[in-house]
């Protein structure tokens, strides 16, 4: 189903609330909302925010988990032109609080469960000016409902482009700090209507599918892959968070027709103790990316899902997908199986070496996307801009190769992040965090192989000469600085830590035993 008068999000609620305001629109943890009651919803936040004076481009931030007020703030923003910014619940109150400072966010949605993370240190900012509780009453502003409550449910003058930001997702950065990616409106339909143009089916759309949003809605791809199903006018099974039992169960009594999930989400629902091809039996097509897959796995998912798989490359800068493996080309024992995929209509793909000169098919360099989709900036960062976006082309900062036909081959990875069960974690932000406990003196940190989440994060560690931790003392002191899945896992005590004339540390040299034996050095 493609309704190509969809160009903004604030369209897609206008016309599925008028057009199909009956039909179900989202089920979470049980509770039904039509599409009629979404865009009423939508209607009176936005009424709120534009009494609270929160005006078009205004960050507004959202700390909670999964649930159908997220969509319901995501459409309210939309039809005021205020920016999204969904702050991921695993992060560490430093990190949230480096979110709220730089995006400049002037309101706050929070779940209660995660007050004292946040709310505790937002009276020391300057630009947050209220904070509303999703949950019920809260300390400093009332909760959501009766915060809205005053306001009619009337459809707003919306006038929104296609370019202008909806949302703004922050990702890990090199520099150890968060970078806020400011995706426009036309992310969310550039890909969509091009595969429509082109009658290729890798992303279509049925009357009867449901579709479940198990990726949370602070990635890109949760928030993607939900816009693609509400653009479509089908609903969506919104989990809280992740679970790989609960994920089988709403596949099978809600009869679950598609889903996007990461290769970690696979691997557990199809490992699940009780979980039988007959719970997929209502399964169409998975889609899967975030972090590469084996073909072990690739296998397994055909065996246990039996449906169609179709694999998405891109990063939250491309605005998702980029490059698609669709589902003919997961034929068991083809060397295409390895591949991520090629490029989406109207994307354009090339290698390039270090000094951004194109390479011929077959050798390795940096993978460069130019998309319709592509982000619009870093937030306040041009110069981090400008050198991920040259004359139109996205640098991935992925390595890899392109075959005779076109198809991607991933194999490496430029900026040393590691994809821990589709989370990015840079080990700058964690060496960063590990040199701040006096008993370290240095620190290097490396992804190594991990079959249960593909990755795993291993730290290296210099003692200082006056002082000692154990591992556990570390854990536990890192997790009061980042995000629990971005805490090393593994701990190597060292004299010394392998760095380059100019005092880069060598990241090949520590990556080199544990990754030596596998053709692609990411798993």
């Amino acid at each position: 189903m493609h309704y190509p008068s969809l160009r903004t999000a604030a369209d897609t609620i206008a016309l599925h609330a008028a057009e199909r305001g009956e039909q179900l629109a989202i089920i979470c943890e049980g509770r039904q909302v039509s599409y009629g009651e979404l865009g009423r919803r939508g209607n009176r936040i936005a009424r709120a925010l534009l009494a609270a004076g929160i005006a078009a481009g205004t960050r507004i931030a959202y700390l909670g988990k999964e649930s159908e007020h997220y969509y319901a703030i995501f459409f309210a923003c939309a039809k005021i032109g205020a920016v999204l910014v969904p702050i991921n619940f695993r992060l560490a109150p430093e990190e949230v609080d480096h979110i709220l400072r730089d995006s400049g966010a002037e309101l706050l949605f929070c779940e209660r469960e995660f007050h004292p993370t946040a709310v505790a240190g937002a009276s020391e900012l300057d630009s947050l000016r209220l904070v509303v509780d999703l949950d019920g009453d809260g300390e400093r502003g009332d909760g959501l409902a009766d915060w809205i409550a005053p306001y009619p449910d009337d459809d707003l003058v919306v006038t929104a482009e296609p370019g202008d930001p909806i949302v703004q997702i922050y990702t890990s950065g090199t520099t150890g700090l968060p970078k806020g990616v400011v995706i426009a409106h036309r992310s969310f339909f550039a890909i969509r209507d091009l595969l429509a143009e082109h009658g290729l089916p890798w992303l279509d759309w049925f009357p009867d599918d449901r579709s479940l949003i198990s990726i949370p809605g602070f990635h890109i791809a949760g928030i993607w892959w939900a816009m693609q199903s509400f653009n479509a006018g089908v609903p969506i099974v919104a989990m809280r968070m992740f679970d790989p039992g609960e994920a089988v169960r709403l596949i099978r009594e809600l009869r679950v027709t598609t889903t996007l999930a990461v290769p970690a989400m696979l691997q557990m629902m199809v490992q699940e103790t009780a979980a039988t091809p007959a719970d997929f039996a209502s399964l169409r097509m998975v889609n899967y990316g975030g972090s590469p897959i084996s073909e072990t796995l690739l296998l397994r998912c055909q065996e246990v899902l039996g449906c169609a798989l179709v694999q998405m490359y891109g990063l939250t800068e491309s605005g998702n997908a980029a490059i698609c493996l669709p589902p003919e080309d997961h034929v068991p024992g083809s060397p295409r199986m390895r591949a991520a995929g090629k490029p989406y209509p109207g994307v354009e793909v090339k290698v390039v070496d270090t000094a951004g000169n194109p390479v011929p098919n077959g050798q390795v360099g940096e993978i460069c996307v130019r998309t319709p989709a592509v982000m619009l900036e870093y937030w306040g960062m041009p110069e981090a801009t400008e050198r991920t976006l040259v004359d139109g082309w996205l640098h991935t900062g992925d390595a890899g190769h392109l075959d005779e036909d076109g198809y991607v081959f991933i194999s490496d990875r430029i900026k040393d992040v590691i994809i821990v069960a589709g989370e990015n974690v840079y080990p700058a932000e964690v060496e960063n965090a590990l040199t701040k406990h006096p008993a370290v003196a240095e620190a290097a940190v490396i992804g190594v192989p991990e079959e249960r989440w593909g990755e795993a994060v291993l730290a290296f560690v210099v003692p200082s000469p006056d002082a000692q931790a154990t591992k556990r003392e570390l854990m536990l002191f890192l997790r009061t600085l980042i995000g629990e899945f971005k805490v090393p896992t593994r701990y190597e005590f060292v004299e010394a830590i392998p760095r380059n004339p100019s005092g880069k540390i060598l990241r090949r040299v520590l990556r080199e035993q544990y990754w030596s034996h596998l053709d692609r050095k990411v798993n």
